[in-house]
C-alpha cells in the first residue's frame, strides 16, 4: 500500500527556494510511488486576524481543505523559512487556527493536565531554510525552530518527525550547494518507501 504524503509549502511567498525543496521532495515522493496531495500557504484565503479560541471564527474552505489533507495523510511534509527565529506569520496563524480542540489534540478532564494526541499514527518530515548557517543554529541556538515545530507542535499533536532539516545560509550559497540540498530533499521524499 502506498504512503499518503501532504506536503504543506509554508511560505506566504510563490517562485521561491522553499517551493523548489517542496517541488523536490515530491519528486522523489512520487518516483517512490506515494501519493501525494499539496497546499501552497500562498494560494491559502483565511483571516490572519486571530484573537483566540474563545470566540474563534469558523475555518475557511482552505483550512478546512488543510485540515482534510492532514487528516487523510499517513505521512506530512512541512516546508518554511526561518524568519527571525521562526516560521512566517501567516504559516503560524494557519497553525494557530487550523490545530484545533478536536481535530489535533484533545484535553482531558481530570487534576493536572492531559491530552488526548488526535494526530497519533501520523510522521512527518520538515525542511527549514535559513540565512543563518545551519551550524550556528544547531551550535548557539539548539536547533530551536526546527525543535519548536517537531515537540510543541507535531509532538503535542501526535505526529512523530522522521526528519528535521534546516537548510543554510541561502543567502551565502551557490548554484552547486542549493542542487546538493535539492537532491537531499528529493531522497528524503524518496526514502518514504524505504
Amino acid at each position: 500500500m502506498s504512503k499518503k504524503v501532504f506536503i504543506w509549502l509554508a511560505h506566504p511567498q510563490a517562485g521561491t527556494f522553499c517551493g523548489a525543496l517542496a517541488d523536490a521532495y515530491q519528486h522523489g515522493a512520487q518516483d517512490s510511488g506515494a501519493e501525494v496531495r499539496r497546499m501552497d500557504l500562498s494560494e491559502m484565503q483565511f483571516d490572519g486576524r486571530f484573537t483566540g479560541y474563545k470566540d474563534a471564527p469558523e475555518l475557511e474552505p482552505d483550512l478546512l481543505a488543510w485540515q482534510g489533507n492532514i487528516a487523510w495523510a499517513d505521512h506530512l511534509l512541512i516546508v518554511h523559512p526561518n524568519w527571525w527565529g521562526a516560521m512566517p506569520a501567516r504559516a503560524k496563524d494557519a497553525l494557530d487556527r487550523g490545530l484545533t480542540s478536536g481535530f489535533a489534540y484533545r484535553y482531558q478532564t481530570g487534576p493536572g493536565i492531559k491530552w488526548e494526541k488526535l494526530l497519533e499514527g501520523r510522521t512527518a518530515d520538515i525542511i527549514i531554510t535559513a540565512d543563518t548557517p545551519t551550524w550556528v543554529d544547531n551550535l548557539f541556538y539548539g536547533k530551536s525552530v526546527r525543535r519548536t515545530l517537531k515537540d510543541r507542535v507535531l509532538g503535542f499533536c501526535g505526529v512523530k518527525t522522521r526528519k528535521a532539516e534546516m537548510f543554510g545560509s541561502i543567502k551565502l550559497s551557490d548554484e552547486a550547494k542549493r542542487a546538493k540540498w535539492l537532491a537531499q530533499a528529493k531522497r528524503m521524499g524518496a526514502s518514504l518507501s524505504a
